[in-house]
């Protein structure tokens, strides 16, 4: 990942190239004075220093080189390497992941936004979640940097980017091909091919993966994946492109979440009918053009994508004869472009840096909700066609006041239009909707090799288009009340970040973010719905640090209160939220007495979290413990060993508190538990981390 900075080229710390405003507004002064030629700087990942370059300390790269050193369970941990962040699973390894950050329970990716090399990934209005975040398309091994930001102060980040952002970018070429088999726990079996060359002008990249997963399940979740990549990019002279093709399959068995009162063994399941399929294929081309005044980058993708879900979470609630399991089905074609441009120059003696951007997105979606058995259709609840549209033009201006201090100022515009064509024309519409956002930062120092960061902004995520035009609920046929299609978000942020001590780079961050309606995962449903206002607060603590050339630590804490604004008898807390979380590691690699050894320990922890409003049934914590250890026995060969809960914890992976019922389960009114209105029982709702496993890495080189 490159940046640029701009001064002279003596300066230590450089000016992190970003959108404006100033540079349109004054044309005549940036034709008459000529910049000066602007030093260059790389980042690769968390060592880097970002002096200069971050516009808020909880900003931040990760590089290759870290994501070696951390044995992954499942793709999606890849996001883990963001401080505070938290990649779980409820249900099959198909299944996107839930994820959970700065007081949030994200379901599968609402209000974080994830991309790949700038495209997209998360989903709206999708049949399951909204802003649905499936990585299960990721190679690990080729991701390049995480690049990570956090709250809703950056003008080119729009939906779902609340709580942070993500963008993964994939190498261009590779120094050497990659040929990897691993071997594992529970029918744990994987492949991955990939390497680079050198194809007319420009470079070829490729990667194909296979794998094969049981899991622990009673009932094996009998995952399987294909997944390939081919990328050809060209650069020369500040100008290049590239043109990248991904396309990615996978079916599953699943074992969901289970009620803590059924009488079955911690990795049975009570449907084990439950299970998925998905296909992904896309195809994105980029170019850039970079000079010494300026650069522009542009990008057009398109993405086809297509999923099967199936679940039952609350057994046979609604139906005690056939079951409550439903269908999901999602399928979409979606397609977009990107562009801005950015220009250097000065204005009464200070440096700016100015852009102008604009993103646009398409999705045409089908999607419904269907009652089946054993995956055998019963019948349709809804079924609905929906064109979303955006157009979202964004403004950013960087000013340098001086060698201490810098601003930011940008807004974005973001305009929305849903289509809905409903199998209930009474819930068929259109809606539009728009929102402005305007973005802060104020950045003091370097002193001591030690800076200060005020950011604010106003942000927003949107609601599954459907709700915006429902007016009868499609399971009971009662009236219901359409939802505002877009949802204000506002937040600030006071960070620090230093590296006065030598190689440790330490920020910490004080956060604040207030939602207008907060979503809710909705058990008997199996998504999520709008709520009451939020608000959430907490504080960030991150460190990595090279203790030696051989030796590497890293620690982030975490903690946050998050509660809804408004009065109700039921309570205040979220259900879900999560308090704590504690991630630290450590690394060995390149020991001068033995050389081509490695090995790393990572433990993950996230505490209790309220189940109800009222705080009165809290989960229990979790903690994860895993290791890596292997040998390079030369520049060809390398064996690892990688081991998972180390500590063979019986903690869960995930909690849920809602209403279900069992198959012939005999209703007793006396019970607490018992829920007169439904004919079920609340129960605490669990899927369980898997235990204690293994697998083995060979790795050559060619």
């Amino acid at each position: 990942m490159r940046t640029t900075g701009k001064g002279n080229m003596n300066k230590r710390y450089s000016v992190r190239p970003v959108a404006g405003l100033a540079g349109m507004l004054l044309p005549a002064l940036l034709l008459a004075h000529e910049p000066e030629v602007m030093q260059k700087q790389v980042v690769t990942g968390r060592a880097d220093p970002l002096l200069g370059i971050a516009a808020a300390s909880s900003e931040g790269y990760v590089g290759r080189d870290h994501l070696d050193l951390r044995p992954l369970l499942r793709p999606g941990e890849v996001l883990e390497t963001v401080p505070g962040l938290l990649a779980t699973q409820h249900s099959g390894a198909g299944k996107a992941n839930q994820y959970f950050l700065r007081g949030f329970n994200l379901d599968h990716g609402t209000d974080f936004a994830t991309s790949l090399d700038g495209v997209p990934v998360n989903l709206p209005t999708h049949a399951h979640g909204q802003g649905y975040t499936d990585l299960n398309f990721l190679i690990p091994e080729l991701v390049e940097t995480v690049h990570y930001r956090k709250g809703p102060y950056h003008a080119d980040v729009g939906d779902f980017g609340s709580a942070g952002a993500a963008d993964l970018s994939y190498a261009k070429t590779l120094d050497r091909g990659l040929a990897q088999l691993e071997a594992g726990s529970f029918g744990y079996a994987r492949g991955v091919f990939a390497g680079s060359g050198k194809t007319g002008p420009g470079n070829l990249l490729y990667g194909l993966e296979l794998a094969h997963d049981d899991g622990p399940w009673t009932n094996p979740q009998d995952y399987q994946k294909i997944n390939g990549v081919l990328r050809y990019s060209l650069e020369h002279d500040g100008t290049g492109f590239d043109v990248t093709a991904l396309a990615y399959a996978g079916r599953w068995d699943s074992t969901d979440q289970v009620a803590r009162r059924a009488p079955i063994g911690r990795y049975d399941a009570l449907d084990d009918s439950d299970g998925g399929e998905s296909k992904r294929f896309s195809l994105a081309a980029a170019w850039h053009h970079e000079t010494d005044s300026g650069h522009t980058e542009a990008q057009v993708y398109g993405v086809y994508y297509d999923l099967d879900l199936f679940s039952n979470f609350t057994y046979f609630l609604a139906d005690p004869v056939r079951g409550d399991q439903f269908e999901q089905h999602d399928r979409r074609g979606f397609g977009g472009l990107k562009a801005h441009h950015t220009w250097k120059h000065e204005l009464a003696g200070h440096e700016m840096e100015d852009t102008i951007g604009i993103q646009v997105r398409g999705d045409h979606i089908e999607n419904g909700l269907n009652a089946t058995e054993r995956r055998q259709l019963l019948a349709t609840t809804r079924a609905d066609t929906v064109d979303e549209i955006s157009i979202s033009p964004y403004v950013q201006d960087v000013t340098r006041w001086g060698d201490k201090l810098r601003s930011t100022l940008g807004a974005r515009v973001d305009h929305y239009r849903f289509d809905v064509r409903s199998d209930n024309p009474a819930n068929s519409g259109t809606k539009d909707a728009t929102l402005a956002s305007p973005k802060a930062a104020l950045v003091i120092g370097p002193w001591a090799d030690t800076e200060f960061y005020l950011d604010g902004g106003l942000g927003f995520h949107s609601n599954d288009g459907r709700g915006a035009t429902t007016k009868v609920d499609p399971a009971t046929g009662a009236a219901t009340t359409p939802v505002d299609p877009l949802v204000r978000t506002y937040g600030a942020e006071f960070g620090i970040r230093t590296i006065a001590v030598k190689g440790l780079q330490s920020t910490v961050s004080v956060w604040w973010l207030d939602v207008d309606s907060e979503l809710l995962f909705v058990g008997d449903a199996g998504s999520t719905e709008p709520s009451r206002p939020s608000r959430r607060y907490g504080i960030e603590f991150a460190n990595y640090y090279t203790a030696t050339k051989w030796l590497t630590l890293d620690v982030d804490l975490s903690g946050s209160r998050a509660r809804f604004r408004d009065a109700d008898p039921a309570g205040r807390e979220i259900p879900g939220s999560i308090e704590t979380v504690v991630a630290a590691g450590v690394s060995v690699h390149d020991l001068p007495a033995l050389k081509g050894f490695f090995a790393s320990l990572r433990l993950r922890y996230f505490g209790p979290r309220p189940l109800i409003e009222d705080d009165s049934v809290r989960s229990a914590g979790t903690l994860m413990l895993n290791a890596q250890a292997g040998y390079r026995f030369n520049a060809d060969w390398t064996l690892a060993v990688e081991i998972f809960n180390l500590l063979d914890r019986k903690d869960s992976d995930i909690d849920y508190l809602y209403t279900s019922r069992l198959r012939g389960e005999a209703i007793d009114p006396a019970d607490p538990r018992f829920d007169a209105a439904s004919g079920g029982y609340n129960d605490i709702h669990s899927h369980p981390v898997e235990p204690l496993s293994a697998r083995v890495v060979l790795t050559a080189r060619f």
